[in-house]
Formats: structure tokens, sequence, C-alpha cells
């Protein structure tokens, strides 16, 4: 992951709008219009721009794996996001130096951006996300 920029921070949370009011607070900034991710069950906003965004995850259905996540630990910490110029590379590299890929292949996130997961057995016990970044401009907000 040498050079690939954090671009968001994810954070799980039983319903948005609970968790808004409270993170734009302490963010200091509105949040991104929602978004839904079919493909993941879940619905998302995002606060803040550029670089280390945050990312609240509400699942809009029982079986997403945002669900099972708060079933299990609770709200809180979900994942880390970073951006690649070439997903498909990149999962190439990591699979050859021995990582479990949640994602053998780039799946559509929010807003259509490729995305991929690997486990975090593979990571110390987090959940890290890769974003495809070709072709985005420096405002990155309400990009995943």
């Amino acid at each position: 992951m040498n050079g690939h920029p954090l671009d968001h921070i994810g954070i799980a949370v039983p319903d948005l709008d609970s968790a808004i009011p409270i993170w734009e607070r302490l963010v200091g900034e509105t949040a991104t219009a929602r978004k839904v991710v079919d493909t993941m069950g879940v619905e998302v906003v995002f606060l803040g721009s550029g670089p280390g965004r945050t990312e609240l995850l509400a699942p809009t259905r029982s079986d997403s794996p945002v669900s099972r996540f708060l079933e299990r630990r609770g709200p809180g910490l979900h994942h880390l996001c970073y951006r690649v110029p070439d997903i498909h590379a990149a999962l190439t590299d990591l699979r050859q130096t021995g990582f479990v890929l949640i994602d053998e292949a780039p799946r559509p996130g929010a807003d259509g951006h490729l995305v991929a997961f690997i486990h975090p057995r593979s990571t110390g016990g987090t959940l890290v996300e890769l974003v495809e970044a070709t072709g985005w401009t420096t405002d990155l907000r309400g990009a995943s």
C-alpha cells in the first residue's frame, strides 16, 4: 500500500438520522446527500472533503455485512479506505503477496466507483477497502 493515500474512514451506525447530527457537530461539516449502495446493502453519507473524510454507513437490510458487523460489534470504526490508481493491479499485487481478499474482483461502490475489500485476518483485524482513484478531481466529496 506504499504511496496510496487514505481516502476515508468508514463508521458503522444503526441509522443515519441519529448519527448525522452527532458527526456534523463533531467534524464541523455538513453531510453529503444520502446514497444507497444496493450491492452492499447500505446507505451512506460523507462528511468532509479530500483525504481522511468520514463515511457513515447504515444497513438497509438485515443480511448486509454492515448489519452483521453492528450485531457483533455495535457502532464504530468499520474500515479504512485507501485510493489506488488501478484497483485490478492492486488486487493482483495483494493476492500475490499473500493477502486474503474479500473481493477477488472490484465491485461498484457509492457513485459507481470501483471498490474492493481486504479481509481483516490479513491486516491484523482491520477491514481495508480500496477505491480506484483514476480520473478523480481533487474534490472527492461523495466518492467511495
